[in-house]
């Protein structure tokens, strides 16, 4: 069984996770934003093994506390190649928003593609891919456990911004309906901002997804 242990910060009040596998204590970093220096005690405090840091994509706010993480478990980092160019550009990104240039990031080690299976334990998460908020967006997904790490993909009631570099809401919408909106209702749609939410719930009431915007119920 996962567990999902969430830790929001900074300006942007990103949720970046732990994904502990119950069975051995093995674990995955998800998306450390801002909130690592907390999330590198909790694996301290809780004496996890971490595995591996994963990123749902690589916009700053996802990717700020990749380096304390590293540099405190030695874990590899894992992205999908499409989003390399935003990850190595995590200096130009702070300065388009006004924000102190952060360090260079350590290289991610491996790269992670659509049908991906990464296991920890005795517990496996889905990679699917899914962009438009950014190009190299993927979600991460347990059909054992009822629940996806979906990053910045869709929110509750709402869906990720698409004005930034490499977005496009037409691409992200046909992602949602075709690697979110398919997956069981009762799922656990674990957001990189603001409170978890489920597909039923976004299925019928996220006004981006409904005939508001001239589509259909899914």
């Amino acid at each position: 069984m996962i567990l999902a242990r969430l830790f929001t910060g900074g300006i942007f009040a990103e949720n970046g996770y732990l994904a502990v596998c119950g069975e051995t204590r093995t674990t995955l970093v998800i998306d450390p934003g801002a909130s690592a220096r907390d999330m590198e005690r909790a694996i301290g405090a809780d004496g996890l093994d971490v595995q591996a840091i994963v990123l749902t994509h690589a916009h700053l706010d996802h990717v700020e506390g990749v380096g304390r993480i590293k540099e405190a478990t030695g874990a590899p980092i894992y992205l999908h190649a499409a989003d390399r160019a935003l990850y190595d550009a995590v200096q130009a990104q702070a300065a388009a928003f006004g924000l102190p240039l952060p360090s260079p990031l350590p290289p991610p080690e491996h790269e992670i593609s659509h049908g991906d299976v990464l296991e920890f334990g005795s517990c496996a998460l889905d990679v699917r891919h899914v962009p438009g908020h950014a190009p190299g967006h993927v979600i991460l997904y347990s059909e054992r456990d009822h629940l996806a790490f979906v990053g910045d993909v869709v929110f509750a009631g709402s869906i990720g911004r698409t004005d930034l570099p490499g977005g496009d809401f037409r691409t992200l919408i046909a992602g949602i309906r075709a690697q979110v909106l398919t997956l069981p209702d009762e799922t656990r749609l674990l957001t990189g901002h603001g409170p978890e939410t489920t597909v039923g719930n976004e299925r019928v009431g996220n006004p981006f997804l409904t005939p508001h915007y001239g589509g259909e119920l899914a």
